[in-house]
């Protein structure tokens, strides 16, 4: 009987290489157990505020926007620079005027997430405190939102939760101590 060189036969090449492929992928597939692919977005915004309320407050005032893209596992990777931001105007000045339009010229915001207060606007007012006396202001202020922006971050296909920012540029006509929002 003459013994053959498997090792040199086509077929065994074949058949070796593809369990090795097989090992490879199985390894590859059961490595973790998931994806650790992006589950959410986290818009937080850091500046004058209020508790949870945004203000940009005075001529130039600022706001950092910071975007983080939420993954299965946990972590979290800043994404800012390489997110688009979607600004929508909700009601009105503090003088039922409508709000500008986003733009360059009211309220805009730079490739690092810095928004920036251009337009004179006050989206504030002070509650009225109503007495058997007397109708006016409270003092100190209790600021109100008559209208803000509300921001939203866009990252691959995934929106953050909006973020609504007040702006306090102008002087408001219903503060006794003049000034506009927190």
């Amino acid at each position: 009987m003459q013994i053959e060189n498997l090792a040199e036969d086509p077929s065994v090449k074949r058949t070796n290489f593809l369990a090795a492929f097989l090992v490879a992928v199985s390894l590859i597939s059961t490595g973790c157990g998931n994806s650790d692919s992006i589950k959410s977005l986290l818009l937080t915004a850091t500046g004058r505020s209020s508790g949870s309320t945004f203000n940009l407050a005075g001529q130039d005032g600022q706001l950092q926007l910071t975007v983080f893209a939420i993954y299965n596992s946990g972590k979290r990777i800043d994404v800012t620079t390489a997110s688009t931001f979607t600004v929508v105007n909700v009601c009105c000045d503090q003088n039922g005027n409508n709000l500008p339009p986003y733009g360059p010229t009211t309220v805009p915001i730079n490739a690092t997430g810095l928004m920036t207060a251009i337009a004179p606007l006050c989206t504030w007012t002070d509650a009225v405190v109503t007495t058997a006396t007397t109708s006016a202001p409270a003092n100190p202020p209790q600021w109100e939102y008559t209208g803000f922006y509300q921001t939203t971050a866009n990252y691959r296909g995934f929106i953050s939760q909006p973020v609504a920012i007040g702006v306090g540029v102008t002087a408001s006509n219903s503060s006794p101590i003049g000034g506009c929002g927190p």
